[in-house]
């Protein structure tokens, strides 16, 4: 299954499909089995990184799709 990553306007970032989420140390959150989970990204959650939905009327941000610019070249090494 092809993973899908949604940004939901005023709230969080679902993820679905087939992942793996790791910590800074590259340690693997156990998601016991799910398929799909929601990312907070109003840092508001007490569950980070995962949502809890205290975003709930404190976090506007709408999401709308746009095209990034090519990446920048890789330097010469």
């Amino acid at each position: 299954m092809t993973t899908r990553i949604k940004i939901n306007s005023n709230g969080s970032i679902r993820v679905e499909g087939d992942f793996e989420i790791v910590d800074a140390e590259g340690q693997v959150f156990d998601v016991a089995g799910r398929t799909s989970v929601t990312l907070c990204r109003c840092g508001l959650s007490q569950k980070k990184p995962f949502c809890d939905s205290s975003h709930k009327g404190q976090f506007i941000h709408e999401s709308k799709a746009f095209a990034l610019p090519p990446p920048a070249p890789k330097p010469d090494k």
